[in-house]
């Protein structure tokens, strides 16, 4: 059974810094390419970014270009997305996603707000 548990979300003045987590379980991850994405309210999920099997290949939308890294380590079954100079409008949840078996975690709350 595919799991994905996201950690990290919360409360961040903007200009700050949040790393999420995403750990996988189910399935083999390495083998496995990842995504983030994210739903603010009222709006659509957009793809925030992308990375292959390996890590070698990476992929961003481009509200969040050099912003946002995204990176995973094989070993533990997790993908990670470090969010920098967060902005109001990164206010959303996040969500991990295995494009391969089509799951989707729960999602983490970030909001950005002084």
């Amino acid at each position: 059974q595919v799991q994905l548990v996201e950690s990290g979300g919360g409360l961040v003045q903007p200009g700050g810094s949040l790393r999420l987590s995403c750990e996988a379980s189910g399935f083999t991850f390495s083998r496995t390419a990842m995504r983030w994405y994210r739903q603010a309210p009222g709006k659509e999920r957009e793809l925030v970014a992308g990375i292959s099997t390996t890590g070698d290949s990476t992929n961003y939308g481009d509200s969040v270009k050099g912003r946002f890294s995204i990176s995973r380590d094989n070993a533990k079954n997790a993908m990670y997305l470090q969010m920098n100079s967060l902005k109001a409008e990164d206010t959303a949840v996040y969500f991990c996603y295995a494009p391969r078996y089509n799951s989707w975690g729960q999602g983490t709350q970030v909001t950005v707000s002084s």
